[in-house]
């Protein structure tokens, strides 16, 4: 039982029996004020309906509660905040409680699938694409946690111009060179190809313009880029020699995504090629036209008129029939609801393209797909450096593989200042390393809200203070001390002990954990999840800092701050997990 909702449904029936005030829900908070009380009411919103002032609905609402809620002790009423002193019993009552439930989730009987990743094949992730990642694959593991049965997805974008980019340069320039022959990772070799085709662009378009030609059309006529429109019509007309370069330079790519996912800590329980699904968008586009639903125009092009929405027309198809990213996700979606029996399907996206996606459901749904109601973008902000935003074909981008190695390398050196770790073994060592360093990472982008823009800083991000992955880790690694020292064995019943105020404050938060799942499920949003194990930290330590324990000589105290210790080391273990953060005993 969450003592919060437990109060706030009470008063929810109690507004509709004193007032005759229906669906009435009153925020209940913890008390912070230095008056008497453990919980706040705001009374202020019901005001107007009750036409009664604060004090009187406070009193009335006090006195209600007071004879119904047989925890609630007492009650006071300063200007318009009810406050409820609830007995202290109930405390110790719920840690058992608390801890008896810790496991239990009750099953929604729904799938949702959640994309994510979804990187192109003509360069390797960068930091872009770790906060998609790790986003990603914190949602589907907070949609589990909230009951949710959950498909992990990421359609690789494995077609296209810019496939075709690096294709092309590794032909002019690349001599044979392979994964093997250079040692790089082949998402690395395939990346510095696309730069190239990038810099021979550019220095063609640049001699055009010295001739005369305008730029705009430089751009459209420079030999590279029309090599390039060439090279994807053979692909598209499946040209032996085409496909046999793409599915090779495809491979080592694959090889180098799965080596960063590796380290990442992410997975994926499906994965789709744009090559196999585009091919379905065409055919659902050539439907859309014989129903009219769609419609051509003189050069052939085939076009969405959704200006009856308030959207613009869109591209279709090209006049030469070749596919646009619209054509392909149309038929992926159509997939996915074909093949899963899912009921709700996630895309992790950037909010660059939040209008593509409010076009493709508008569009799924002209076209007669109810699921489309069903289909929800989460847009996240860009992350950006000191130095600005990143542009991957001018090779100015934050690797995925360096960030990640330079956050190891980080947390290496701070153990070793610290020197903690001199008695494990070499193996474990360099476990912790990873751990701490690696979760330093996560939670600095995991804690913002996902629709914030943000500054990443390797250097803050491993502070051991502060609202850091560290210092979570540090305080799990503490309760962890803690418990192996101690004579322990968690108990039902504590008798008659009373909880103090810092015990009451971490049991309140304790029973807010599964609250905040949900929460964190309904919004798609990982930073509350984040936000949520920084407060329990916070409060543990503060209860650490005031409350003796094995030094306790009341052994029902000591037994009592033994069990909450290790219900919260559990907490954090469980929300770390969530936020694809793991932890070690010793740091």
């Amino acid at each position: 039982m969450n003592i919060k909702q437990n109060i706030q449904s009470k008063i929810t029936e109690i507004i509709a029996k004193l007032y005759g005030i229906e669906g009435v829900t009153l925020e209940v908070q913890k008390n912070k004020t230095e008056f008497e009380g453990d919980f706040t009411i705001v009374i202020f919103p019901l005001v107007k309906q009750a036409k009664k002032s604060p004090d009187v609905i406070g009193n009335e609402l006090g006195e209600e509660v007071k004879n119904q809620i047989d925890f609630v002790e007492n009650f006071n009423v300063v200007k318009g905040f009810l406050n409820l002193k609830i007995k202290d019993q109930l405390f110790a009552e719920q840690l058992s409680e608390i801890s008896n439930d810790f496991d239990n989730i009750t099953p929604k009987n729904q799938t949702v699938m959640v994309e994510y990743s979804s990187p192109n094949t003509n360069k390797p992730l960068h930091l872009g694409h770790i906060r998609n990642n790790l986003l990603g694959f914190s949602v589907a593991e907070i949609l589990k946690a909230d009951g949710y049965k959950v498909i992990k997805t990421q359609i690789i974008n494995d077609r296209g111009i810019h496939i075709c980019k690096s294709m092309l340069a590794w032909e002019k320039f690349g001599n044979g060179e392979t994964p093997e022959s250079t040692g790089l990772k082949g998402d690395k070799l395939v990346g510095n190809y696309y730069v190239e085709f990038d810099k021979l662009y550019k220095s063609e378009i640049k001699a055009m313009v010295a001739d005369g030609i305008d730029e705009e059309t430089a751009k459209k006529q420079a030999p590279s880029i029309i090599e390039a429109q060439e090279m994807l019509l053979k692909w598209e007309q499946n040209d032996s020699e085409v496909r046999k370069l793409w599915e090779m330079m495809n491979e080592w790519v694959y090889a180098g995504f799965n080596q960063t996912y590796s380290r990442l800590g992410v997975n994926f329980d499906q994965v789709q090629y744009e090559s196999n699904t585009y091919i379905l968008g065409k055919d659902l586009i050539q439907k859309g036209l014989e129903d009219g639903i769609l419609y051509k125009k003189e050069d052939g092009s085939v076009w969405c008129d959704l200006t009856d929405e308030g959207l613009d027309q869109k591209l279709l198809l090209r006049s030469d029939g070749t596919s646009v990213y619209m054509t392909q996700d149309l038929g992926t979606a159509v997939e996915r609801f074909k093949d899963n029996d899912i009921q709700k399907l996630i895309y992790t996206v950037g909010n660059e393209q939040d209008y593509h996606f409010q076009v493709l459901f508008k569009i799924l749904k002209k076209l007669g797909y109810e699921w489309a109601d069903q289909l929800f973008h989460l847009s996240y902000g860009m992350v950006e450096l000191p130095e600005g935003k990143m542009k991957s074909r001018e090779g100015t981008v934050v690797d995925a593989d360096d960030l990640i190695q330079e956050m190891y390398q980080t947390a290496k050196e701070k153990s070793q200042e610290l020197g903690k770790l001199e008695s494990l073994s070499d193996e474990e060592k360099e476990k912790s390393y990873e751990t701490v360093g690696l979760g330093a990472l996560k939670y600095f982008i995991l804690k913002v809200d996902p629709k914030k823009k943000m500054l990443f800083n390797p250097a803050e991000s491993i502070d051991f203070n502060g609202n850091t992955g560290p210092f979570i880790q540090y305080t799990y690694a503490r309760i962890q001390s803690l418990l192996a020292k101690a004579d322990y064995s968690a108990k039902e019943d504590f008798g008659t002990y009373l909880p103090n105020e810092n015990e009451k404050d971490l049991i309140m938060l304790l029973s807010e954990s599964k609250d905040v799942v949900s929460k964190a499920a309904d919004s798609l949003s990982p930073a509350l999840v984040a936000n949520y194990v920084y407060e329990l930290v916070k409060t543990y330590n503060s209860f650490y800092q005031n409350n003796p324990i094995l030094n306790q000589d009341d052994e029902q105290a000591k037994q009592f701050r033994l069990q909450l210790s290790e219900l919260t080391g559990k907490t954090i273990k469980k929300s770390l997990s969530m936020l694809g953060i793991n932890v070690v005993n010793r740091m």
